[in-house]
This record gives C-alpha cells, structure tokens and sequence, in this order.
C-alpha cells in the first residue's frame, strides 16, 4: 500500500517564529498538540521532527499563525499606505499655502500624531482672480504634524473637485554599511577558537582522560564541519558542538580500546585528585547532567532536551549527584561552590586544544576516506554479483534418482572353507618347495 507524502513543515527557525508571533509558550503549544514541552523545544531546534497525526496537527497550528499574521500585516500595510497618503497630501498644501499666501506662517516641527488626532487634507478654495487660498490651520493640528518627514513628498498639484492630488517622489534614504559576510571557514574557525577551550576542560571533568578529551573535542568539531550547512544555521551551533562532544566522550566502547585500558595520571592537588574521584564515581547520566546545569549554566528544560530526557528525570539525576557530592564532600553542598569547584578543577588542567585548520583538513581527509571505502565497497560488492552471474547454471538439471536393488541375481559365491586334503596338500607344498635354481627347474626322478 503506498504510503502518503508526509505534511510540509516550515524550518526550525521558522517554527519558532510563527510561535512567538501568536505569542503561545512551550507549554501551550504542547498541550493543544499533546506533547510535552521538551518535544516542542527539540522540534524548534530542529534536532527531532513530528511524525504522523502529530506532524499534522502541528503544520495545522503553524498555518493558521502564518495566515493570521499575514492577514494582520496586510492590515497593517494598508493602514500605513493610508497614513503615507494623507501625510503626503497635507505636506503638499502646506507648500501651495506658503507660495500662494507668503504672509500666511509656517508651521514648524511638532511630534508624531496620537492616536485621538486625526489628519485631513486641506482643500483650497478658487478665487474670482484665478488664485487660490488657504485656510491656516490651528495650532493645536499644527503641533499634531510629525517631526519627521513624510516618507513621500509631491511634485506638483493636480486639481480635481477642489481637491489636491499630490504626485507622490521617492525619497531616498541612506544605506546603512553592512558588516562584512564571513566565509564557511572563517565562521567555522571563529566558532572554533570560541567553544574549544570550554569544551575540552569540560569533557576532560566527564572522562578523567585528557587524551579523550582532546580526541572527543577534535571529533565534534570534525563532524560540525562536514554538516556546516545544518550547523551554521542552528540557534545554538556552540550546543550543537557540545551535544556531540560528550556523546563520543562518554561512548561506552572506549573501554575495549587498548589505549584506554589504563588510567591517566591523576592532578597534582590531592583537593582536585578527590574531587576529580568523586565526580568519575557518578553515573554517566548524572554526571552529564550536573556538568550542563551546575558546570555550564543551562536552565533545566535546556538540560533535559540536550540529554533526550524529560524535565522532572532531569531534575532527579541532578539531584541524586549533588547529594552524592555532598556526602563525600561536604564543602561543595552549595550549587554555587560547586560550580565555581567544577571551573577551578577543569582549568587546572593544561590540556591540547584542537586547532581549525588541522580539524576542517582531517575532517575533509577522513569524509574522502570514507567515500572512497564505500564506493570500493560498491564496486566489490557488484563484481562478486557479476562474477556469480557469470558461473551460475544457466539451465535446470535434475539431481540423479537413488538406486535400488535388483532381485532375482544370485548372490555372489567366494572360496569356501579348505577340506583336510587340501590342507594336507599345500602344507606339503609350503614345505617342500625349494629355495633358488632348483625351484625354477623341474629334476627328474
């Protein structure tokens, strides 16, 4: 059965937006799909995407914002064109009132209008003489006139039942200098020249490993580079990176790797060698989740959706490892001494850090690789095909029916059993035979 075309959803940047455009929360978008929040926040990052019923309730929810806002901004747009209209005709009769009545005053600058004033455009009234006058305006509606020029000015009038149409000019405004674009790489080593030293310190308090955290940071960073188009247009590419990092550092494969079958040597300070046993004691969950909210400062729904679990789990495996903490080390009950612990102790440490330039030519060496092995793959894989096509049988034989027996031959007869003369006979054989020239040659007797 051929399955339905999966409903179109707008970018994770775009979903956010049109959220907060109809100003609903996590919480209320959540609950009017059935979700939870963190479902909401990883579909806005763009880590996860709905599926099925979900998928469409929420394409649903976003179309209807989208058109809601287009429908307000059409309004607004109007209202604007309206605005601009009426300020353009009351600026071209305070021209035509000051060229054809120079005694009448000039009305300066004022504020913008309020919502209770109201601008109407002046009408002129023809003379006997072919002039036409104007009515001066009052100083209260002279003071309502903006500061600000009007975005459309007027060339000249064109009368038409006492009114004055302006010919609307465009003005044209100054350019503000744009700061210059960055380059993929640029950007990326920027990003990297940032977030390297943080993340390295914090893997290393995760592993205990400083080569480890080296080779998690320089991975990360390898694997951001190879996605660059996802990553450059995620809200947070620092997490991202992160995200990445820890999970290739705490990949519980690295215990069969020869390398890491023995401890790195411990820190200089007994205070950090203990705190640092400590923290390695904890569950890997917990230990992640305490270096996120207590180490970095993420709030706890951020903590959660990095760690793909729900907030109240979260919050438990938080505090089961500062309970554990502050038993062993009662000084750092304290989430605040804990933190400013967890900063000290990672910079202690003099630990590599991963360079750009090396990273995007190992990541580039290493996306080669690979492309390499899977085409070579492909191609082993077509010439065993082509190979076993070639010497595969190209008729049907059939096997050979068993054999069956065949009655009605007698059996086979041997040499019976030797009667007492014939035992007789060849023992006189055996030992009247000679040996050499005689045996060949019969003697007479």
């Amino acid at each position: 059965m051929p399955q339905s075309p999966a409903t179109p959803l707008p970018s994770p940047k775009e979903r956010r937006r049109l959220r907060e455009a109809k100003s609903l929360s996590h919480a209320d978008l959540a609950a009017r799909i059935g979700v939870t929040r963190e479902t909401v926040r990883s579909w806005e990052t763009g880590r996860t995407n709905p599926r099925g019923r979900k998928r469409e309730t929420y394409a649903k929810l976003l179309n209807a914002t989208a058109n809601a806002n287009g429908d307000a901004n059409g309004n607004a747009s109007s209202e604007e064109r309206t605005g601009s209209a009426e300020e353009s005709r009351t600026t071209f009769a305070k021209t035509v009132t000051k060229n054809t009545n120079p005694s009448a005053p000039t009305p300066g600058p004022a504020a913008a209008p309020t919502a209770t004033t109201r601008r109407h455009p002046v009408r002129t009234k023809p003379t006997p003489g072919g002039k036409s006058t104007s009515r001066p305006q009052p100083a209260a509606k002279r003071a309502a006139k903006p500061r600000t020029p009007a975005p459309m000015a007027s060339a000249a009038p064109a009368a038409a039942n006492g009114h004055i149409r302006p010919l609307p000019v465009r003005v044209t405004r100054p350019q503000t200098a744009r700061p210059p674009d960055l380059t993929p790489a640029q950007a990326f080593d920027a990003l990297c020249a940032h977030c390297a030293p943080g993340l390295v310190r914090q893997t290393y308090l995760l592993t205990g490993r400083r080569g480890l955290a080296h080779e998690s940071v320089e991975r990360a960073f390898q694997l951001a580079w190879q996605r660059w188009p996802e990553v450059a247009i995620d809200r947070d590419p620092a997490g991202w990176v992160r995200a990445a990092a820890y999970e290739y550092a705490m990949s519980p494969w690295h215990r069969f790797r020869p390398s890491q079958r023995h401890p790195d040597a411990p820190p200089a300070q007994p205070a950090d060698r203990t705190f640092l046993d400590v923290l390695l004691s904890l569950p890997p969950a917990q230990r992640r989740t305490l270096m996120l909210y207590d180490g970095i400062g993420l709030d706890l729904p951020e903590t959660a959706a990095e760690t793909e679990a729900s907030t109240p789990a979260a919050a438990n495996r938080l505090l089961h490892a500062r309970e554990a903490i502050a038993e062993r080390l009662p000084d750092l009950a304290d989430p605040e001494a804990l933190h400013l612990r967890l900063a000290e102790v990672g910079k202690a440490e003099k630990l590599r850090l991963p360079k750009a330039d090396r990273v995007r030519t190992g990541s580039e060496y290493r996306a080669r690789f690979w492309t390499r092995a899977a085409i070579a793959f492909t191609a082993l894989i077509i010439g065993a095909t082509a190979l076993t096509l070639k010497n595969a049988p190209t008729h049907y034989e059939p096997p050979q029916a068993p054999g069956r027996a065949i009655s009605g031959v007698p059996p086979r007869m041997g040499p019976g059993p030797l009667t007492y003369e014939d035992t007789t006979l060849r023992e006189k054989l055996r030992a009247e035979l000679p040996n050499g020239q005689e045996r060949l040659t019969p003697r007479a007797e």
